[in-house]
């Protein structure tokens, strides 16, 4: 089982929420971390809180070309990639504008071919772990959702596609949700107060990702898995 001590991990949407929060107790596990988000000043907020470890790289994941460049930033061969980067902009389809519809699906999906396909060559020679964050969205349907949903539908199909492929080769890959409400930017602006009312840490998830990162547990690949139940089964040793 290989520990997370030492192994390059990316992250997405790592300037604030659940990206952040990962990134914060991956810290104390001694892996080389690699954060990218769209928002610079997030991203500067969270490598002051870890100790100034990781590699910073500011990125808009809805540009394609965008995208590339940061993934050629990418000092070496990827262990583990934490896709957590999503855009949710609640709006009834006829005021869903081509440009929102495009940059969803541009960080939730297309990002998520991009980076999956950058680092599977090296997966492949030595296994590794593809984790795609999801969510109820991913199948079932939600009014004013129509974007949001059409990318996590899309990244559900994605990872099990990528688990059948990688199966071989030690890859797992998974789609992961919360399993509980969490505090959020993103849960803050669209949640009801009633979820709101029982939101958690979003770091009390965080053991979940270390789980499937060491643990590379090929039974959990192609799966749709619940943090939350996987975080209570298998908690993070202290180091």
């Amino acid at each position: 089982m290989p520990a997370l001590k030492g192994q390059r991990v990316v992250i997405t949407g790592a300037a604030q929420g659940l990206g952040a929060a990962i990134a914060r107790v991956f810290a104390g596990q001694g892996p080389d971390l690699v954060l990218m988000d769209v928002d610079a000043n997030g991203l500067a907020v969270v490598n002051d809180q870890i100790g100034g470890t990781a590699q910073l790289i500011p990125v808009d994941l809805a540009d394609a070309d965008a995208t590339a460049r940061a993934i050629s930033a990418i000092p070496g061969p990827v262990a583990t990639l934490i896709h957590n980067a999503a855009i949710l902009r609640p709006e009834p389809l006829e005021q869903v504008s081509l440009t929102t519809f495009k940059a969803t699906m541009g960080v939730g999906i297309q990002a998520a071919f991009q980076l999956s396909q950058a680092v599977w060559p090296a997966m492949k020679a030595k296994g590794g772990a593809l984790i795609f964050v999801s969510s109820q969205s991913g199948i079932k349907g939600f009014v004013d959702e129509t974007a949001y949903c059409a990318a996590k539908h899309a990244l559900e199909g994605f990872s099990k596609c990528l688990a059948m492929e990688g199966a071989a080769h030690g890859i797992v890959s998974c789609t992961i949700t919360p399993g509980k409400a969490m505090y959020t930017p993103m849960s803050e602006r669209n949640y009801p107060p009633e979820l709101k009312a029982q939101w958690i840490d979003p770091e009390q998830l965080a053991a979940a990702f270390a789980y499937i990162a060491t643990s590379r547990d090929m039974a959990l690949s192609g799966q749709r898995l619940n943090a939350w139940d996987l975080s209570q089964e298998y908690p993070l040793c202290p180091t």
